[in-house]
């Protein structure tokens, strides 16, 4: 699958950690194997979910339970899409996984940006926070 067109992220990982993403707390406290630079400015917490250090100051998301309840966890990527988005970003190739977090991308923004378009004022970014966090922690800005 040739993905070019199909994944076009619009936040690198380094912007999604300084705007405030997973509570600050997504790695815990393993962040040996990415680029330290991505990390001076990053909002994190490796004790806890942190809900402040989310740009939205919200909790969106589901759990790591229901993640792995949902299928969504592979084993090269035990932490989830993020953690396979950061490999990707860095140049890992598998084809199969990569068709599958795609997919799930692409289903994600257009839904979740849809429903701010239709139910928002244009730029009230109060207006569906938790959608709007979510969209964030799947690289996707925001604010449009």
């Amino acid at each position: 699958m040739h993905v070019g067109k199909l994944f076009i992220p619009q936040l690198t990982p380094k912007e999604m950690l300084e705007a405030g993403i997973f509570g600050g707390h997504y790695f815990k406290d393993d962040i040996s194997e990415y680029p330290k630079t991505w990390f001076k400015k990053a909002k994190l917490d490796y004790n806890k979910f942190d809900v402040n250090l989310n740009y939205f100051k919200i909790k969106s998301g589901l759990t790591m339970i229901e993640w792995k309840a949902k299928g969504w966890i592979f084993p090269d990527d035990p932490l989830g899409w993020f953690q396979w988005y950061w490999r990707y970003y860095m140049g890992r190739c598998l084809p199969e996984i990569d068709k599958v977090q795609i997919m799930r991308w692409r289903a994600f923004g257009p839904r979740h940006k849809g429903a701010i378009i239709k139910n928002c004022m244009k730029n009230d970014f109060s207006c569906r926070p938790r959608q709007r966090q979510g969209l964030l922690q799947w690289a996707y800005n925001p604010f449009f």
